[in-house]
């Protein structure tokens, strides 16, 4: 954790809890780095940088002005705004020290080639993917080059995409800042990308491997069709290879001068590799077993971008992956028996389940996109973020390039539209055709397919059968992303049991004493007020259990402001935070129970969960701190307590004694301080486990204790998202609630209403 301010900072200084300070692409670099993951040495460029940048200038005035009541929906009038507001970027002027920082560090990886990549502070989180909006420069060479890159990439903040990204995801944006990690560059021979999922149903089993010739620009942007390769993640066997020839590479320019625009171009793939597999089967597992360790580190799935050169891999990138669904299993084969009759005009890769109907409109640019309208389907030779407006009005969509993790299918997952991609000759499709594309077999077929019409139909209905279950234990949902509580909340929840304030707070970007420092402490409360409102409003009258912020030093300290009003901690995770950080900081836990109180006057729904609580009396003097801003226990506000430390367990009785209305087990933390290990060590991942006896031995007393004394008991941490088993023992021993990520929500119902049948329990 880096506590000082710096222009540049290196990769082995930073870690995954430095999201604020060098963005997500930057903290999960350093931190592959510090777990001796093959990652190429390099260095970031700060957000805070970029952030004192645009000050320095006076641009943050004129970006504003610039951005004042823009319709994002009218293309012209957004490029316009956009590309002039880059040109104000590139024409400032960088300040010396900064450039000069730059050009040291650059020199300290010992010059060559680098990689110039942007990387946004609120990119890479689960649920949210800032996937391609900003600008990467390969094969950069020279300092002074170097330098004109991140300030190309400082610009790139501002593309229209991004900024159409920013408004439709009610992102602020002066408050989302840009980092530049600055790597050596690997030449790679063949490159790709890798999920440690199968992307398209979320099937966990399995590790997808994708792989072209030449620089991995060509497979991200869509531009060539890639190999694809199935590896079973327990086996570690190849199921199955699929080789795709290639013809065209991105590589290096030989002759070129090193400036970012003209480091590489397209070339010609020699003649004896056109038809080869890009990876054999060893090399293929062997990726595939650096990928299970990346998994097994972060403990979720991965999306990991990869290069090979002389022999040996390297990582460039890693990120949770953000299109996880329900496992619908989508077949071919579970069609009743049928076959479909409509003839098929085309083949590719099933990107995204389901099926669309819709007439054909071919957009080669994305300055057309508004011939597509409602109900359409998009055909492209490939998407880019900037065909995103028109993607979210397709019935379906088509690509000609492109594998199952490029742009195209990325977000057709995101949004639930079915899409192939991959399929040769897309864009020679008739226009006004009505065309059945699906998604889950990867054909297009000319009319109605009415026999996969009607399987998609089957589908949706098995489905919305499985949804309505109805169950006396309560099914909480996780959530802290406002952008997706419309959504989940239209699903068959019953309420929020985990709403984390930390997602809303790192939007903002600052630390609470930072705006109390500033004199203008009301709007951190109405920034936290506005978010949180958000959830209350879309489950409303569902219950919203809101767990006050439970930051740790590290992480307020990459906050703006922040590292001046933290200490350095050696391991923050049993450090200053949660109920204790309540009590000596008064004045700022006072922001945050004015921001509820604010909720409140229009929202009954919204809850309160104490997090961290290390004693009874810690428990007391939070109620008194709660009660001082008249927030008490009543029929309509209820007060939560999160069991996650063993003193939590061994003297439950006494903290219950404080007055509670509930607890809510942290099942992570809990695990964690049970068994003496770091949640984030990659050496002891195996050893963490939910199941393991003592910490099911701590989850059973807490529950039957809970209910014993008539005050509900229920769990949100991972464990039942994870190990459906736990699910069932919790019902057994009598749990309220059970809360989980969306993608479970289906799943955990199905579980919880055959757990409560064998047990006699059903409503």
């Amino acid at each position: 954790m880096v506590s000082i301010i710096r222009s540049v900072v290196w990769f082995s200084e930073v870690g995954r809890d430095d999201l604020g300070l060098v963005g997500g692409k930057g903290a999960n670099l350093g931190e592959l780095t510090q777990a001796n993951i093959p990652v190429p040495p390099g260095f970031v460029v700060t957000a805070e940088t970029y952030m004192r940048f645009i000050k320095s200038n006076g641009l943050d005035a004129l970006i504003r002005a610039d951005l004042a009541g823009l319709d994002v929906h009218d293309s012209r009038a957004l490029n316009a705004r956009a590309a002039e507001i880059r040109r104000r970027i590139i024409d400032a002027p960088m300040p010396g020290h900064v450039a000069d920082e730059i050009k040291e560090a650059y020199r300290a990886l010992g010059e060559g080639p680098v990689a110039v990549r942007s990387s946004a502070t609120a990119e890479d989180l689960p649920e949210a993917s800032f996937a391609g909006q900003q600008s990467t420069f390969l094969n950069v060479v020279g300092a002074e080059n170097v330098v004109r890159a991140v300030q190309a990439c400082w610009a790139s903040l501002f593309e229209a995409r991004a900024v159409f990204y920013r408004v439709e995801n009610n992102f602020e944006h002066m408050q989302v800042g840009l980092a530049v990690p600055v790597q050596r560059m690997v030449q790679s021979e063949k490159s790709g990308v890798m999920f440690t999922v199968e992307p398209v149903n979320s099937d966990p089993t399995k590790i997808t491997i994708e792989a072209v010739w030449g620089l991995g620009e060509g497979i991200v942007s869509g531009e060539v069709s890639p190999d694809l390769y199935i590896v079973d993640k327990a086996t570690e066997t190849l199921v199955s290879a699929s080789v795709v020839p290639q013809e065209t590479m991105i590589a290096r320019n030989g002759d070129g001068d090193g400036a970012y625009e003209t480091a590489n171009s397209w070339q010609s793939v020699p003649h004896d590799l056109v038809n080869r597999q890009k990876l054999d089967e060893s090399e293929i597992l062997e990726l595939a077993r650096i990928g299970k360790a990346v998994e097994a580190h972060y403990g979720h799935a991965q999306d990991i971008e990869w290069a090979y050169e002389q022999g040996k891999f390297y990582l460039t990138q890693a990120r949770p992956v953000t299109t996880m669904r329900d496992g619908h299993g989508d077949s071919a084969a579970d069609d009743g028996g049928e076959e479909e009759t409509a003839p098929v005009l085309l083949t590719g890769q099933p990107a995204s389940p389901g099926v669309g109907v819709g007439a054909i409109r071919v957009v080669l640019d994305p300055e057309n996109i508004d011939i597509v309208k409602h109900g359409d389907v998009l055909v492209a030779e490939m998407t880019t973020p900037d065909f995103v407006p028109a993607m979210k009005r397709a019935s379906a969509i088509i690509t000609e390039r492109g594998g199952r993790t490029c742009h195209a299918a990325i977000v057709s997952r995101e949004l639930g539209i079915p899409c192939v991609v991959g399929a040769a000759e897309a864009t020679q499709l008739q226009v006004d055709l009505q065309v059945t594309v699906d998604g889950s077999t990867g054909a297009v077929y000319e009319g109605r397919a009415e026999t996969r019409i009607a399987w998609a139909e089957r589908q949706k209905e098995r489905y919305a059968k499985s949804a309505s279950l109805k169950t006396a234990t309560n099914l909480y949902v996780n959530l802290a992303e406002p952008e997706l509580a419309a959504t989940v909340a239209a699903r068959h929840v019953d309420g929020v049991g985990l709403l984390r304030a930390e997602f809303i707070v790192a939007q903002m970007g600052v630390h609470p004493r930072t705006f109390i420092q500033e004199g203008r402490p009301e709007a951190y409360t109405d920034a936290l007020a506005q978010g949180i409102s958000e959830f209350c409003a879309a489950f409303d009258p569902r219950p919203v259990v809101y767990r006050l912020t439970d930051f740790k030093t590290n992480e307020y300290a990459n906050l703006r402001g922040g590292a001046e009003f933290e200490q350095s901690e050696e391991n923050p995770m049993i450090g200053y935070r949660g109920a204790s950080r309540y009590i000596q900081d008064p004045e700022v836990f006072a922001l945050e129970v004015a921001a509820i109180k604010k909720v409140r006057e229009k929202y009954r729904n919204l809850y309160v969960m104490v997090p961290f609580v290390r004693t009874p009396d810690e428990l007391r003097k939070v109620k008194e701190l709660l009660a001082g801003h008249g927030l008490e226990r009543s029929d309509d506000f209820k007060l939560w307590m999160m069991v996650e430390v063993p003193a939590n367990v061994l003297i439950i009785e006494r903290f219950i004694d404080v007055g509670i209305d509930g607890i809510s087990i942290g099942s992570n933390d809990l695990t964690q301080l049970v068994l003496g290990i770091d949640r984030d060590s990659e050496m002891l991942a195996e050893t963490f486990d939910e199941r393991n006896e003592a910490v099911m031995a701590a989850i059973e007393r807490a529950v039957k204790t809970a209910r014993a004394r008539g005050i509900t008991a229920g769990i949100c941490g991972q464990a039942p998202s994870v190990y459906p088993e736990i699910t069932e023992q919790l019902v057994e021993w009598g749990v309220t609630s059970v809360s989980v990520s969306p993608d479970m929500i289906d799943q955990t119902r199905e579980i919880i209403a055959n757990a409560e049948k064998k047990l006699g329990k059903a409503p």
